[in-house]
């Protein structure tokens, strides 16, 4: 099998067998296109053809041309998935090799390697993300609420995005996921598919409730149209919101906010969990929020700010 159908058989892997997003999907089906393009350079075809020192010099060459750090972990990580894949695939191991229509032994009839196993990549650089403060927020959603008050459609379901992703904490991807049966708006909860295909159930206010209620009630039938289905969220046409179409918003509201960092909905799931945290919530309540594995991720990712971290030593220390 070549090079190109081989990444294609685990672009499938991904998507089918492991419920990968299809941003991530994308995202690895780029960096290991990229990778093809420079093997293909070297005389390399096959996924056999790859060694551990292809993969170095692949690395080696993004660095050079300046990619982030970031990119660089990313691609390093494709390509370990990738290797390792192949490796079971190419021995026979049942499902991938169900994916791949059969394995192959490697170069000279020995059984393949995984050529990536003691790959690495330079770890990213650890900023924090931008966190709003919760003034801003205030601000924001009162902007929002002005746009709604003359009941245009598309302003009312701006605020119960908006509102929605502060309120939950949920990826824009989940965001658009949604359909209208996965909310609860008896419960105040949504129902939401995130990473790997895992499903969660999670919380959120009556500020939330009262502008998905109104976008339900006086916004979503406007836009709606028979192909529309279930989605919760439409667009102008009628179907389902995209994500860029949240992130242009989002981008929009916080174009003016004082602060560094992206301006994308990630900034809104950010900011949610460190509001959480400011509060008193239990780090373990906002992994499960989150919907992170580990409890590391949700350690990295959330901030506590200095406030708070002053007020814990003026109770907490006899000298303070």
């Amino acid at each position: 099998m070549n090079l190109s159908a081989a990444i294609g058989a685990y672009e499938r892997h991904l998507r089918v067998e492991r419920g990968y997003s299809p941003q991530t999907v994308r995202a690895y089906r780029a960096d290991l296109t990229a990778l093809a393009e420079f093997v293909q350079g070297k005389g390399v075809t096959s996924p056999d053809g790859l060694t551990l020192d292809l993969y170095r010099d692949w690395l080696w060459e993004g660095s050079q041309r300046g990619l982030a750090k970031a990119t660089l972990a990313r691609r390093s990580a494709s390509a370990r998935g990738f290797s390792a894949w192949w490796a079971r695939a190419a021995t026979g191991d049942a499902a991938a090799a169900g994916a791949v229509g059969g394995g192959s032994a490697g170069p000279g009839g020995d059984l393949p390697v995984d050529a990536a196993a003691r790959l690495r990549a330079p770890k990213a650089d650890k900023t924090l993300p931008r966190v709003i403060t919760r003034e801003q927020m205030d601000g924001i959603l009162e902007q929002l609420a002005g746009r709604a008050q003359d009941g245009d459609p598309g302003a009312l379901r701006d605020v119960a995005v908006i509102e929605l992703l502060y309120a939950a904490g949920i990826r824009v991807s989940e965001l658009t996921g949604l359909d209208v049966d996965d909310v609860d708006l008896d419960r105040l909860t949504v129902r939401v598919v995130g990473k790997g295909s895992k499903e969660r159930v999670v919380p959120f206010g009556v500020p939330a409730l009262r502008a998905i209620r109104a976008w339900l009630d006086g916004g979503r039938s406007r836009f709606a149209v028979t192909a529309s289905g279930p989605a919760l969220f439409l667009g102008t046409r009628g179907a389902r919101l995209g994500s860029r179409a949240v992130y242009q918003l989002v981008a929009g509201l916080l174009a003016d906010v004082p602060g560094r960092g992206p301006s994308g909905p990630h900034a809104l799931r950010h900011t949610a969990a460190t509001h959480l945290l400011d509060g008193g919530a239990d780090l373990r309540a906002v992994q499960e929020l989150l919907g992170h594995a580990s409890l590391g991720t949700t350690q990295i990712y959330t901030h506590v700010s200095t406030e708070r971290l002053k007020e814990a030593y003026r109770i907490a220390h006899p000298r303070a």
